[in-house]
């Protein structure tokens, strides 16, 4: 049996062991003297409010009609205080604890959802993001943006995110209830759903032989993301194919170690990727590639984010954007040797903080925020995000009646008694077909077509690659492509009109 230590470091979604270091010893500078007076405030207000939350638990026992919920309340003063620092940090209770430690190292397994990162406690619902394709909620019918109220029976009503994270959570081959709101149906889906594995089903890769693009998605980075990546760029360099695009929208960030590893296989060896800075602003630690590239120099890399692109996800996706901005400064005028990245899509979620679960008195922890992540040049995203050098919006597809009316309305075609040419017949529909169970990778091809973000960006792989063979010196570094792409390719934001009187 392992000895595990009394401290768990998050990134993301995911709880990590991590051994006790050495602390580091700052040199005296303007940071430790803003520290110190920081300390002193700190002190000074905990002895004050000490002494008034001493006597409000001395009146509240003395006085008060009713005290048999005593340690619920204690428990959520606790938790209020905590999170009242940031989004992040909370009280685990001695039973929400041990559900965590339980997942962390025992036989414990989920149902395959990506949730909203951004719930609050006062929410009422989990919102569901996205499903894990042919996962245990894909395969009973649950779906983005649904939106979880119950689970076994318990009201999400002032129930924390790791509280309800850790109910979903459980045995394998054990059932949990769920019942769920969903748009556009007036009552209640309830659900059971078999815990299991969670399948490598987290990705999607396709190849686009008319266009000579690789695609890959990934929800959320684990072990295997590595060799599926691995194995795509092999393909790619095997068909000279023009661009890579990857897909980390909806990702929630997952193992920062296969982020680390991602980045390794674009980076040169011992890269720097991401450093954790504490609130003295000195490095704790740093995280570099062990591994040499193998990824084609000369391959675009076109990466896809949204605003639930989170954590080791915008550290991946921000690492290579920095790092590949780096090659083209040092370029200059001339060709980039190496790394050609672009960001698609919309900012992402901003999550740039490390939380550590430390166990405290009678079996419960906290979870508090001890440090930020910096990329290369010093960069943060905390709370700002990665900003994509291509703004596009998602545009959802309308709805089939809206489709429909689209399509029928408007026209000559629909005007009563009017004159078809012979041989033409009413191609009016007042029904449509019933639409067949289909599976995750033909639903994601479906998807994929209707997707307007995914669609741009083939159009600037198109445009990059056509650019490249006319006019190469024009996009033969990083920063020249993009300045070349944002001139020729209409953005989603306000256009700049100017009347012209006539």
């Amino acid at each position: 049996m392992k000895r595990w230590h009394n401290c768990l470091v998050l990134s993301g979604l995911l709880t990590t062991f991590v051994h006790p270091t050495t602390p580091v010893v700052a040199p005296v500078s303007a940071n430790t003297k803003k520290e110190s007076e920081a300390t002193v405030s700190f002190e000074k207000t905990m002895y004050d409010w000490s002494r008034t939350f001493a006597q409000v638990m001395h009146l509240t026992h003395e006085k008060h009609y009713q005290t048999e919920h005593a340690e619920k309340c204690m428990i959520k003063a606790i938790d209020n205080f905590l999170s009242c620092l940031d989004p992040h940090s909370n009280f685990l209770d001695p039973k929400t604890y041990k559900a965590i430690l339980e997942a962390t190292i025992g036989e414990f397994f989920g149902i395959g959802i990506v949730l909203d990162a951004t719930r609050q406690q006062k929410d009422k619902f989990l919102l569901v993001v996205d499903t894990i394709g042919q996962g245990p909620a894909d395969s009973v019918g649950i779906k983005p943006l649904d939106k979880i109220i119950e689970i076994d029976g318990a009201s999400l009503e002032d129930m924390s995110t790791d509280e309800a994270m850790a109910k979903l959570r459980g045995q394998r081959h054990t059932k949990v209830h769920v019942k769920v709101m969903r748009e556009g149906q007036p009552d209640l889906l309830q659900f059971d759903i078999t815990r299991d594995v969670v399948k490598e089903q987290s990705s999607a890769c396709f190849y686009l032989p008319d266009q000579n693009v690789y695609y890959l998605s990934l929800l959320t980075f684990s072990e295997n993301s590595i060799k599926q990546i691995t194995e795509l760029l092999e393909q790619s360099k095997k068909k000279h194919a023009k661009a890579l695009v990857l897909d980390l929208r909806n990702n929630s960030g997952g193992l920062l170690n296969s982020a680390i590893d991602i980045a390794g296989l674009f980076l040169q060896n011992k890269s720097v990727v991401v450093v954790t800075k504490n609130k003295n602003n000195n490095i704790t630690q740093t995280y570099t590639t062990e591994r040499a590239p193998i990824a084609n120099a000369q391959l675009p890399i076109f990466i896809l984010i949204n605003n639930y692109t989170a954590s080791a996800a915008e550290i991946l996706a921000g690492s290579l954007k920095e790092h590949s901005q780096e090659l083209a400064k040092k370029a200059g005028t001339k060709a980039q040797h190496g790394l050609m990245v672009f960001i698609v899509g919309s900012r992402s979620f901003g999550k740039g903080s490390v939380q550590e679960v430390i166990p405290v008195a009678n079996n419960c922890a906290v979870k508090i925020t001890t440090s930020l992540y910096y990329l290369l040049h010093d960069v943060c995203i905390q709370g700002t995000g990665i900003e994509p050098d291509f703004v596009i919006d998602r545009e959802f597809p309308p709805t089939e009646q809206m489709t429909w009316f689209t399509t029928f309305y408007g026209r000559e075609s629909a005007l009563p008694n009017s004159i078809k040419p012979d041989g033409q017949t009413d191609v009016i529909k007042l029904k449509t077909e019933p639409s067949k169970n289909k599976n995750w990778t033909e639903r994601a091809k479906d998807m994929l077509n209707k997707d307007n973000q995914f669609r741009g960006s083939l159009t600037l792989i198109n445009m990059l690659s056509n650019a490249q063979t006319i006019t190469p010196n024009l996009v033969n570094n990083r920063l020249k492509a993009v300045e070349y792409l944002q001139k020729l390719y209409v953005p989603n934001k306000d256009l700049t009109l100017e009347e012209v009187k006539i």
